[in-house]
C-alpha cells in the first residue's frame, strides 16, 4: 500500500497557534526516549516544575507542572478540581474561549452565571464587581476569566478581576493559553489562584503539554475530582512522589524543558518587550495600509492580532493566497467574527522583525489579488520605522 508522504516544506506559522518552533527545541526531541518513571526523566520533571514556577512567577507552595494534553486539558484539569455540583461560578465571556471555559464549568455541575462582554472588548472589573455584588445570600465560589482571548485579540485585566473576586471570597481561575511567555503574568504578585496555559504558543514548544499553576489557595478549596486522568492529587503523586499515573511523553518533556531554558536565557522581561515591540510594529504597518485591529488600543494582545477584514474582501481567499504563494498560515475568525477578522499570531519564535515585514508585504500582495488596493509598500515601511 502506498503511504502518504510526510511534509517536506516549512510553514510560516502566523496563526493563533501553533507557533514556529526554534531548531534547538526540535533537536531536543531527538534525544533517546525514556520511560515515564526512568530516574533520568523524573529528574527532568523536577527541573521543568521549577522552571515553570519561574515563568508563571508562582508562589513557593504552588504546584507547577504540565498536564499531558493540549491547553484544553489544562482547562479541564483546573475546572475538574475546583468545580463540582452546585459550585457557583461567575464566567467572564469575552469570546470563544471564555465561552468554552463557562461550558466546561457547566459540564462539571457548576451553577454558572455568564458575564457577557462584547466580542472585541475587555471586561470592566467594575462589571465583575456588580455581578458579584448581585449574587444575593449565596455568593459565588469562583470567577473564571481568560487573560488573552485568542478569538478576539483582547487582553483582559485579570489582576484586577482576581482582586475583585477575592473581595467577595471567590477564587480566580485564569486562562493564560495565549499569554504565558509573551505577556506579563505574575501568579503570586497578582494573587491568581489557578492558571493554565499551553506549550505551542508563546512558550515555543510543540502542542501536547498544558502548563498549570495550582496555588495553595486552590489546593485548600479543592473539590472531589470526578475525573481520574485530571485528578490533581494523582497528578501530583506522579510529578512529585513518583507514583504511576499515566505514560507521559519524554519527548515532549525534552522539548518543553529546552523551550523553558530558552525563555530564561532571553529573560522574561526582554521576552515580553520583544512581543510588545513586534505587535506595535505590526499595528503601525496595518494602519499605514488602511487596516485596523478589532480591539481598541489598550485592550490589545501583543501575541494575537485580530485584523479587521476590509469591506468587500473575501477573507478566506486572502488566507488561501498567503498559504499557496507564501506558505504562510494565519487564522480565521470564530463564531460571530467568522469572515470579519484575520487572526495573526506573533508568538515565541514567530515574533521577529523579519516575519512582521514579510507578513505585511505578503498581505499587501494577497489583498491586491483580492481586488483591494493598499498604498504600495506603506505597511512594511511604517513597521520598519516603528522598529528600533
Amino acid at each position: 500500500m502506498t503511504r502518504l508522504p510526510l511534509p517536506t516544506s516549512e510553514r510560516l506559522l502566523l496563526g493563533p497557534g501553533p507557533s514556529i518552533i526554534a531548531p534547538r527545541v526540535m533537536r531536543a526531541m531527538a534525544a533517546p526516549v525514556l520511560s515515564h518513571l526512568d530516574g533520568d526523566l523524573v529528574a527532568l520533571l523536577d527541573d521543568v516544575r521549577a522552571r515553570l514556577g519561574r515563568v508563571f512567577q508562582a508562589h513557593d507552595g504552588a504546584f507547577t507542572f504540565a498536564v499531558s494534553g493540549t491547553g484544553t486539558s489544562g482547562m479541564e484539569a483546573v475546572v475538574a478540581n475546583m468545580v463540582g455540583d452546585g459550585t457557583r461560578v461567575l464566567a467572564v465571556v469575552t469570546g470563544y474561549f471564555g465561552d468554552r471555559l463557562a461550558e466546561m464549568c457547566r459540564r462539571y455541575g457548576a451553577d454558572v452565571t455568564r458575564l457577557e462582554v462584547t466580542w472585541g472588548r475587555a471586561v470592566d472589573p467594575e462589571a465583575v464587581r456588580a455581578a458579584l455584588d448581585a449574587a444575593g445570600p449565596r455568593p459565588f465560589d469562583v470567577v473564571a476569566c481568560v487573560h488573552a482571548e485568542t478569538s478576539t485579540g483582547v487582553l483582559n485585566p485579570v489582576k484586577d478581576v482576581a482582586a475583585v473576586a477575592h473581595e467577595f471570597g471567590a477564587l480566580a481561575i485564569v486562562d493564560a493559553v495565549t499569554s504565558l511567555g509573551g505577556h506579563p503574568l505574575d501568579v503570586a504578585g497578582w494573587d491568581l489562584d489557578a492558571v493554565y496555559s499551553c506549550t505551542q504558543k508563546c512558550i515555543g514548544a510543540p502542542s501536547g503539554m498544558a502548563p498549570v499553576a495550582w496555588t495553595p489557595a486552590a489546593q485548600a478549596r479543592r473539590v472531589a475530582c470526578r475525573s481520574f486522568y485530571f485528578d490533581m492529587g494523582l497528578l501530583e503523586d506522579y510529578w512529585v512522589r513518583r507514583k504511576y499515573h499515566h505514560t507521559l511523553s519524554s519527548t515532549l518533556i525534552y522539548a518543553l524543558q529546552e523551550a523553558l531554558v530558552a525563555i530564561e536565557e532571553e529573560g522574561l522581561e526582554r521576552r515580553w518587550q520583544r512581543h510588545e515591540r513586534h505587535h506595535l510594529a505590526l499595528a503601525a504597518g496595518l494602519e499605514a495600509m488602511g487596516l485596523g485591529l478589532l480591539p481598541p488600543a489598550g485592550e490589545r494582545l501583543w501575541t494575537l492580532n485580530a485584523i479587521c477584514v476590509p469591506e468587500g474582501v473575501d477573507e478566506a481567499a486572502v488566507r488561501r493566497t498567503l498559504l499557496q504563494t507564501f506558505s504562510m498560515e494565519i487564522g480565521a475568525g470564530l463564531g460571530p467574527l467568522a469572515g470579519r477578522i484575520w487572526r495573526v499570531g506573533l508568538m515565541g519564535a514567530s515574533s521577529t522583525p523579519s516575519l512582521v515585514l514579510l507578513f505585511l508585504s505578503a498581505l499587501e500582495h494577497a489583498l491586491q489579488v483580492a481586488g483591494h488596493r493598499c498604498p504600495p509598500g506603506a505597511g512594511p515601511a511604517a513597521a520598519s520605522a516603528a522598529l528600533p
